[in-house]
């Protein structure tokens, strides 16, 4: 009986103190903290990804051999390779695929170089906000496709005017997300900066655009992205050469399976290039504590 007194009698902290003792520390989980392999995440990306497209292809290849879908309508993935292969040994498809990269890189360099400064310039100073965002947000609203008409009566059927094509869409993803990234930074981090006497430029450096830098990436994948749609428009009028003049040559030559040749492309590549962003992401951004399902 009195032992049950005193165990009653106890002060809470010193029955506290032995429950800690009891239990075992947490050892922390197995990965955590370590940086994901970018070969794990090319794997996951590719390997997972393709089931769903290898299964339509497969019942699209069989629809066609047992005659369900016609083929004048849907050539099987069998003829679309084989058209892939002529034009790939034939240096054609290269030579369009060059040219394309090089106008959709040209165009997303000068929007999304201009779209990235400009974000850092109205995030960072209120007073350009005032002055430059009201007009960009109502720019921003206009569809870059709805314009492109413009653009080429501008500039004609040149180089200029595919490549403004491509700026103009490029340009927004980059301002917005690069805007809002900056102003989601922690504003406790800009007193810790200037307690310790940061300049503005080792204050944008060293705290705006690492804590930034999430909604930056983002931004470059929606900005590359629209630079590749902005590329398929520009070359449907009134070009000579990439994937979008390939695709309308073989509209009018009544090729189909030369038209998915050119969508496969845009997609691939596309694809690949998103992926190398993710890729980043999961270097660059290692240390976020996010859900990953």
């Amino acid at each position: 009986m009195s032992n049950r007194v005193e165990a009653l009698a106890r002060p809470a902290g010193r029955r506290e103190n032995a429950k800690e003792a009891a239990e075992p520390p947490l050892e922390p989980a197995q990965g955590a903290g370590k940086r994901p392999d970018w070969r794990l995440t090319l794997l996951k990306d590719f390997g997972q990804g393709a089931l769903i497209p290898l299964l339509i292809l497969l019942v699209w290849q069989i629809g066609g051999e047992i005659g369900w879908i016609s083929r004048d309508f849907l050539p099987s993935p069998l003829t679309i390779a084989e058209s892939f292969a002529g034009l790939a040994g034939s240096g054609e498809l290269l030579h369009h695929l060059g040219v394309s990269a090089g106008r959709a890189g040209l165009g997303f360099v000068v929007g999304g170089g201009l779209g990235l400064a400009l974000g850092i310039a109205t995030g960072m100073i209120r007073r350009l906000e005032y002055l430059l965002d009201p007009s960009l947000q109502v720019l921003r609203l206009v569809p870059h496709l709805a314009i492109a008409p413009l653009i080429i009566l501008w500039f004609g059927f040149g180089e200029t005017s595919k490549v403004a094509i491509i700026v103009s869409g490029s340009f927004f993803p980059l301002y917005v997300n690069t805007f809002l990234g900056i102003r989601n930074v922690d504003g406790q981090l800009f007193e810790v900066a200037r307690s310790l006497e940061f300049s503005r430029t080792k204050r944008l450096l060293r705290l705006v655009l690492p804590a930034a830098l999430p909604n930056i990436l983002m931004g470059l994948r929606l900005s590359l992205a629209v630079s590749w749609i902005g590329l398929a428009v520009a070359e449907f009028v009134g070009s000579t050469s990439g994937i979008g003049f390939l695709i309308n040559e073989a509209k009018q030559n009544g090729q189909p399976e030369v038209i998915f040749v050119g969508i496969l492309i845009f997609a691939v590549v596309g694809k690949l290039v998103d992926s190398a962003v993710r890729l980043l992401e999961s270097r660059w951004l290692h240390w976020r504590d996010s859900y990953q399902g």
